[in-house]
Parts: structure tokens; sequence; C-alpha cells
């Protein structure tokens, strides 16, 4: 067994992704008490408390690990400060912390891999006000580097792993001995001759939930009165032209897109990202036919939890622990990728290439 371990762990959706691709996961680990509790009652091998506070060797421990025996240390360290204008000293905040934390994790139990997640933001972020864009992901770069890990990294997307959602991560995949590491290339693509190939919808994903939905929130009578309007697919866009200003409120008047306001799903395309409360003025998830917002089932089967799954806490907490989760497809894409390097087998080894002008047309 590829025996593992996760910190950070949520409600488990990266867990459950590398367990589907052959990882057994030794000890999960959380800070939040409902994500402890929806590891307890799935039955996951789980512990809790601040990781500041917690040592590699207790980590280990509970494990049941020897330092260095670990296949993957993985996990996504909250980096609330990073997403701010100030100095690098950012990186010393007691959030920010954290990250150091997972480097200090990885330093002291020396897995053979590490996966680390986070918002595609990291890549563009400066250090300060003043610095170019990307200083921070330079800076965790350089961290990895100085433990002695060999790195790739880049945005990767959901939806071209078979998830029915756009979703874009920054994934970043270590090696200790200096292993010829990869990101996973797509598997699902907008346009393919297999329809198991092509991007998946939400229509196939929850359509047979749309009158039996479970447990779901739902949106202020106001609210509802404009998203009657809506049609599948539309936005605020779709409003009569004098009931806009009033819909809209003080974002009417501001800039971009804005996109997620009085948004209606369609069944025929994939999700957009799934945010933590499927409520929330500019970034509605209302339901593509009912006049709902998407309920914590649907949540789920988007997010491709199993169907058995228990997520604890309220039904707020349910929500964020879904919506802040990373898809199961993605991250069993990311696994299969460390598991194709250890076992040699992520490359076909040829002494000549015909037709070099089409491989470079086929872009991933």
């Amino acid at each position: 067994m590829y025996d593992s371990i996760s910190l950070f762990s949520g409600a488990m959706g990266l867990d459950l992704g590398l367990e589907k691709a052959g990882i057994n996961i030794r000890l999960c680990q959380d800070f939040d008490s409902s994500c402890y509790e929806t590891m307890l009652k799935n039955g996951k091998p789980a512990m809790t408390g601040d990781i500041r506070n917690i040592s590699a060797s207790e980590i280990l421990d509970r494990a049941k690990l020897e330092r260095g025996e670990a296949f993957i240390l993985c996990g996504g360290p909250p980096c609330q400060p990073f997403s701010t204008a100030g100095k690098r000293q950012g990186i010393n905040d007691p959030r920010g912390s954290l990250f150091m934390d997972y480097v200090r994790m990885v330093d002291e139990t020396r897995p053979r891999f590490f996966v680390f997640e986070n918002v595609k933001g990291l890549t563009s972020i400066a250090v300060d006000k003043d610095g170019k864009p990307g200083g921070v992901l330079e800076i965790i770069l350089s961290e990895f580097k100085r433990i002695g890990y060999k790195s790739v990294y880049g945005v990767l997307d959901a939806v071209q792993f078979g998830v029915p959602q756009f979703r874009e991560r920054l994934v970043i995949l270590g090696s200790r001995d200096n292993e010829d590491i990869f990101l996973p290339a797509p598997t699902h693509f907008m346009k393919h001759q297999l329809p198991q190939m092509q991007w998946r919808t939400i229509g196939e994903t929850i359509k047979d939930l749309e009158d039996n939905p479970g447990l779901c929130t739902h949106f202020s009578e106001e609210r509802l009165s404009y998203l009657r309007m809506i049609p599948e697919g539309g936005n605020w866009r779709d409003l009569p032209v004098e009931l806009q200003p009033k819909a809209m409120g003080g974002a009417w008047k501001s800039g971009g897109g804005k996109v997620g306001f009085y948004r209606r799903l369609s069944y025929s395309q994939p999700s957009p990202t799934l945010v933590t409360s499927p409520v929330q003025k500019a970034t509605m998830m209302c339901h593509p036919t009912k006049d709902r917002p998407l309920s914590i089932k649907e949540y789920s089967r988007i997010q491709q939890f199993p169907e058995d799954w228990i997520i604890s806490g309220t039904i707020t907490n349910q929500y964020k622990q879904i919506g802040n989760a990373v898809p199961v497809g993605l991250a069993e894409a990311v696994g299969k990728a460390l598991i194709a390097t250890a076992t040699g087998k992520a490359e076909v080894v040829t002494k000549r290439i015909r037709g070099t002008s089409v491989h470079k047309i086929v872009n991933f």
C-alpha cells in the first residue's frame, strides 16, 4: 500500500481522490471541529488540533509510520495573508505561518512525495505593494527547495479530469528523491469524439435529484422574485432593463461582468466553481429549473463525494466544507500521476518519434 498522511483535510475530497487512485490515507487532520466530526463519522483515522502545536513525531506515531516511510504528505494550508498587499512579513502572520508548518511537516516526516494544493491566486500575488506578480509563489517554491524537494507546479482545472465543475486549483507536487514528477494530463475535453471523454455536465450529475434534493438552504423572497425571471443558464442581464438597477443595488455601478449575480445554472454545462454559500448575492448557485439554491446533496454530487459520505455540522458548515473541498476526480488524477512516477510507468520511451509536427499541435 502507498501509505500516506493528510493535513488540513477538511471534508476529505483530496483524500478520497487519492484513495481512489490506490493510496492509503493512514491519518487525516484538521483544526475545524465539524471537519473532524466528518472524518470520524465516515470511519477515517483522524486527529484534530492546531497544527502549530502538533509535532511531526505525533503525526508519525498516530499514522504508525517511521520518518521517510510515507508515500505522500498532502494538504492545502490556508494562505489568506498572501492575498493582501502587505510586506514580506505576511509570511509570518499567524495564518500565513500555517504554510510554514506544512513545510515543517514535510521536512520532518520526509515523505517520498508531497501534494500541496491551494487557490490559483497564489501564482500572481506579490509579496508587497511594489513587488512583482507571483512573488508569493516564488517564496513557496523556494521553501520546498530549501528542504531538499524537487517540485513542479501548475493550475489544474477540475473539469478536465471528469469533474462536472469548472474549478481551478494551484497544485504543487514535490519529490524527495529527485524523481521525474509531472502534473497529470487532462482526461476530459470540451470536444471529443468519445462521449465518455467529454466534459461532464450538471444534468448528468444531479438531474435525478430535481424533486428530491434533500437538505437545502433558501433564497430570500426578494431575490426569488428576480430569480423567477431568469432562464436556465442566465443571470442578472436577463432581467428587464428597468429592474436591473434595483435588483443589483450598489453593484449596479461597479465594474466587471458580475456573472454570479442572479445566476441560474444550466443542465447542459458543467457547474461554475462551487462556493461556500450558494445564496450570496454575487455568487448565487440557483438550480437550473427549480427556484432554489443547489442542495447539500447536489453540492456533494458535483464535488464527487460518495453517495453515503456524511458531512457533519450545521447546514451552513456543510456547504462550507463541501465548497472548500478538492474535487475527488482531480485528486484521483494527481494520485495516479504520482503512482505512475513511482512505478516508472508514466512514459513510453522510444528511440524514434514520427509525426513530430503533429505532436506539436496536440497541446494539453
